[in-house]
């Protein structure tokens, strides 16, 4: 009770000094959401909006921004050798075909992502802008919100067991330990998990 009073002293009173300057600061913010094509990302999208960027508190335009950051996996130009006359020899041909099919097939999958990340910001009257990386999605990620200096990175949890995030790895665990910035691991409800 004595640290209370000391507190509504010192701002002359106001009760809601200390939730009117987290929530100017929460309405400054900018946020870096990792999006894929994993339902658990598009969750914690929602989440972030509905905590970080609710307009139905204040009743006011935000102006802090989503940054949301998709990551495609490089394609590998892989080279495959062709048989060539008696003696066995071989001449080697890239696969630039196949490796140009599945780098549009993925700008095609990356593109519809954003698309439906950026409406559901839209609809939720929150000023976002998209990011598609190419790379390791882990390091990417940690690099983006390096150059763009974000105050949290967002990141949906996919909910691996044990064994395969030891295998595979984490992109949340990675960011955890190597992002320079907060992070904020979002799990969805169990029955949201269930029907996925």
């Amino acid at each position: 009770m004595e640290v209370r009073q000391s507190v509504m002293e010192e701002t002359g009173g106001d009760s809601n000094y200390l939730g009117a300057g987290a929530l100017e600061r929460r309405m400054n913010m900018k946020v870096m959401v990792a999006i894929d094509e994993s339902e658990g990302s598009f969750y914690a999208l929602k989440w972030a909006l509905d905590k970080l960027f609710s307009n139905k508190v204040t009743g006011s335009e935000n102006e802090g921004k989503v940054f949301l950051v998709h990551v495609q996996h490089k394609v590998h130009n892989y080279v495959y050798p062709v048989p060539v006359g008696p003696g066995g020899a071989a001449v080697f041909y890239p696969a630039s075909v196949v490796a140009d099919s599945v780098q549009k097939a993925q700008e095609q999958i990356s593109a519809s992502i954003i698309s439906r990340a950026l409406q559901i910001c839209k609809d939720n009257l929150v000023k976002a802008e998209s990011i598609i990386l190419k790379g390791d999605p882990r390091e990417m990620i940690c690099q983006a919100v390096e150059q763009i200096q974000v105050d949290l990175l967002i990141i949906g949890s996919r909910g691996l067991g044990m064994l395969k995030r030891t295998f595979l790895g984490s992109v949340s665990d990675y960011c955890a330990h190597h992002a320079k910035t907060p992070i904020l691991i979002v799990k969805p409800p169990e029955e949201h998990s269930k029907k996925h």
